[in-house]
C-alpha cells in the first residue's frame, strides 16, 4: 500500500447527503484511483447534531480523525465552538499538537495563518471569494493548493457534498509536520469558510 503522506496529489470527496451533520470525506490516489484515507466525524454529539441543520453550523465544534483504511490515525482536526473566529487545532497520530490555524479578521474570501506546534506562522492560506482556488503560500513560495473538482450540476445544486483536488509541493518532506497541518487545512477550508 502507497504512503498516503508522500503522495503529492490528492483526491478528497465529500460524502454525498441532502441531511447529514457529521462532515465525512475519503481521499484517494488519483493516479491509481485507491482510497489512501478516510475522514471522519465519529464522536458527534446530540446537540451538535441539532445546530448542523440551523445557521450556526459554521460555529460548531468539530474533532475530525484522517486515517488510513486500517485505521491508522493520520492527523486529527479539533475545534471548540468559534463565535467570531475558528481556531483549530491539530494532532498528529498520537495525539501531540503539531500546529494549527487562527483564521483572519476581515480577510475577503477567508484566509487562515497555519502555525507550527509553537504557534509560529509557517505559511498562509490564500484564497478568492468568487473561487474555490486556494494556495498554501509562505512568503512568495507555494508550498500546496487545493481547488474544487465540479463534479456536475445535479450534485451540486441538490447535495452539499464537494470533491476538491489537493496538490502538494513535492519539497516538502513526506512525513514533515507542514504536510500534516496542509492535509489538516483541506478540511478546515470547507468546514469553517465554505459551509
Amino acid at each position: 500500500m502507497t504512503d498516503p503522506l508522500s503522495l503529492n496529489l490528492l483526491l478528497v470527496k465529500e460524502h454525498v447527503g441532502m441531511f447529514k451533520a457529521a462532515n465525512n470525506y475519503d481521499i484517494y490516489d488519483p493516479a491509481t484511483g485507491g482510497l489512501v484515507m478516510e475522514c471522519r466525524e465519529p464522536d458527534l454529539g446530540l446537540f451538535t447534531k441539532l445546530l448542523r441543520f440551523t445557521d450556526y453550523k459554521r460555529m460548531t465544534p468539530f474533532d475530525i480523525r484522517v486515517q488510513t483504511p486500517d485505521g491508522r490515525q493520520v492527523v486529527r482536526i479539533t475545534r471548540g465552538i468559534s463565535i467570531l473566529l475558528s481556531t483549530v487545532d491539530v494532532l498528529d497520530e498520537n495525539n501531540q499538537r503539531i500546529g494549527g490555524f487562527k483564521q483572519k479578521f476581515f480577510s475577503i474570501g477567508g484566509a487562515f495563518t497555519v502555525r507550527d506546534a509553537s504557534d509560529t506562522p509557517v505559511c498562509e492560506l490564500k484564497g478568492k471569494w468568487t473561487g474555490w482556488n486556494f494556495r498554501f503560500m509562505a512568503g512568495e513560495t507555494q508550498l500546496a493548493q487545493v481547488a474544487k473538482k465540479w463534479s456536475g450540476i445535479g450534485k451540486e445544486m441538490f447535495t452539499s457534498a464537494d470533491n476538491y483536488i489537493l496538490e502538494i509541493s513535492d519539497a516538502l518532506p513526506d512525513h514533515g509536520a507542514v504536510r500534516k497541518l496542509i492535509l489538516a487545512a483541506v478540511m478546515c477550508i470547507d468546514m469553517v469558510l465554505k459551509e
